[in-house]
């Protein structure tokens, strides 16, 4: 019996994401708490959808084109607080397709 390797890109890629352009339903709320006082940046390896992204001068930043919607990044960041999140609009946000 063989297994099958599954590519989480290709399954990620099935997925839709409608955007809403000037309403992100996350936001980091202080940049600076990121690349100053949080050691870890636990939400740059997390985030299934790799929304966040650490840059050379430590500082995250955040995609939301993508987001699972799944509350990672708000869960591991409970010891700063530093994620504003919160559902999409309604008609935004991801679509998954399943199969």
């Amino acid at each position: 019996m063989s297994t099958a390797a599954v590519n989480v890109e290709n399954k990620l890629f099935q997925n839709r994401y409608k955007v809403d352009h000037g309403r992100p339903h996350i936001q980091i709320k202080a940049p600076e708490v990121c690349a100053n006082d949080c050691q870890s940046q636990a939400c740059t390896y997390v985030c299934p959808a790799s929304c966040y992204k650490t840059e050379g001068n430590r500082t995250v930043t955040l995609i939301t084109d993508g987001c699972l919607e799944c509350g990672s990044c708000r869960v591991i960041c409970t010891e700063h607080s530093n994620v504003a999140w919160e559902y999409p609009r309604g008609g935004h946000g991801i679509l998954f397709k399943f199969g």
